[in-house]
């Protein structure tokens, strides 16, 4: 034999025929590896499916939203102590003492430009570009509607947004300086019952001038030259300007208050790019807004939601694993004669116990290779499937059906934790084998 003796035994009472195990053990045990299959393949389903739904959220709604948007910040230097003159009380010193007291100090404070931070090299970071964002009001002839104008540049948003590439109608190289043109989404178009062509009045809160009717918000009438639909609950709430214009429109045909809007390839990594511009920067975090400050706790309650499905499911496997406890405890008191014979011929307790260790072990693998084909040729066949039995669903941003990431990494931690699963089943069986004493398991015979 090339294998241990303990695997060949293992391997043998795994197979589970009616010759070597009785009908009802063999029953519980192909129960047990069915339970493990199913279990397995419908947590591989679901997992996929959450992960294309959290995919495609993540790029509809954060294809909007800025990753990372930085204004200007001060940072503050070393302190200088002033050296205020003090006289002294005893008359018979003539000169005045100078000494220094730390009851008044100057902080000397520099400003980190945005020219200094979109030029410093940032893992993580793909592209950087001067950005507005102002709350405004829209009006139509039929509507009125509250929006977030963002004042972009079409250069960068052609090159490094998804939203260039989702243009229904128009596209962002239109949005040209002074000509206070628009790009709106489909559902705000669709609200407003606006059209490519039509005049829309924009007023800005932010920025009011004075009449002789009194303090007015600066308004402006702008033309709609583009439609975008990113098919999210953010297309009703953004207006696309192009940045000079929205500067005139804030009053601030300078753009002194202009910020850096910073993409990333991956916005779930955001985090390591805050850290870097706080540590080598300088940029204090409160002039710094993330993404998650808007869209946070939806994004929390889809993580939330698919590690409560993978929880349940993992249980199921778990109930499927532990079903293996049952199996194995009654083929150790059915075979406690030839387990006194192996060891009257000196096997060691501790082969004793690995035998039915590694039962459990190749169960699991016989549950686990069967849940993970079903599951991954399920996976890639679902929409199929669907459409089979008449309930296709249409999620997907192209509108064909649901959304499937397959992660291999995910699916292959899955079934290596089925594996521990079955052999932390198989140790309590395993070890009340090895206690069997052979001279009172033989007299039994």
């Amino acid at each position: 034999m090339f294998y241990p003796l303990s695997a060949f035994i293992a391997y043998r009472y795994a197979k589970s025929n009616k010759a070597s195990q009785t009908s009802f053990v063999s029953f519980i045990n192909r129960f047990s590896v069915a339970g493990i299959a199913l279990g397995l393949m419908a947590l591989i389903i679901v997992v996929s499916v959450m992960n294309g739904l959290e995919g495609q959220l993540k790029q509809r709604i954060l294809g909007i939203v800025p990753h990372i948007e930085v204004t200007k910040t001060p940072i503050i230097s070393e302190s200088e102590i002033t050296k205020t003159p003090i006289i002294s009380e005893n008359p018979s010193r003539t000169s005045n003492a100078i000494t220094e007291t730390p009851t008044q100090t100057a902080e000397k404070t520099q400003t980190v430009t945005l020219k200094e931070i979109s030029e410093t090299p940032i893992k993580g970071v793909v592209a950087t570009m001067a950005y507005r964002e102002a709350e405004a009001v829209v009006q139509s002839r039929s509507d009125l509607r509250g929006v977030q104008v963002h004042g972009v540049q079409p250069e960068v948003m052609i090159e490094h947004t998804l939203v260039a590439s989702h243009m229904e109608q128009g596209r962002f190289s239109d949005l040209t300086e002074g000509s206070f043109a628009a790009i709106i989404g489909r559902s705000l178009a669709i609200k407003l019952e606006a059209r490519v062509g039509d005049r829309l009045r924009v007023m800005v809160a932010g920025a009011s001038v004075y009449t002789p009717f009194g303090r007015m918000p600066s308004q402006r009438l702008v033309t709609v030259v583009g439609v975008f639909d990113m098919g999210s609950q953010m297309d009703d709430k953004v207006m696309y300007m192009n940045l000079k214009d929205v500067n005139r429109l804030m009053r601030d045909p300078k753009g002194r208050e202009q910020s850096l809007r910073l993409f990333l390839n991956d916005a779930f990594n955001y985090q390591a790019v805050v850290s870097a511009l706080t540590d080598r920067v300088g940029v204090s975090v409160n002039n710094m807004k993330t993404w998650r400050e808007r869209q946070g706790p939806l994004f929390d309650a889809v993580k939330m939601e698919k590690n409560m499905m993978t929880l349940m499911l993992l249980l199921i496997i778990a109930v499927a694993a532990f079903n293996i406890v049952s199996a194995l405890v009654m083929v150790v008191t059915e075979k406690q004669g030839d387990i006194a014979v192996l060891q009257t011929q000196g096997m060691l307790p501790s082969s004793v116990m690995w035998i039915f260790v590694l039962n459990g072990l190749f169960n699991g693998i016989k549950g686990a290779g069967i849940g993970l084909v079903l599951g991954v040729v399920i996976t890639l066949q679902l929409n199929n499937i669907l459409d089979l039995i008449g309930s296709p669903l249409a999620l997907a941003a192209d509108g064909r059906g649901l959304p499937i990431e397959m992660d291999v990494v995910q699916i292959a931690g899955i079934a290596l934790l089925s594996l521990l699963l079955c052999v932390l089943a198989s140790v309590y069986p395993a070890r009340k084998a090895m206690k069997i004493a052979p001279s009172q398991a033989l007299q039994n015979e």
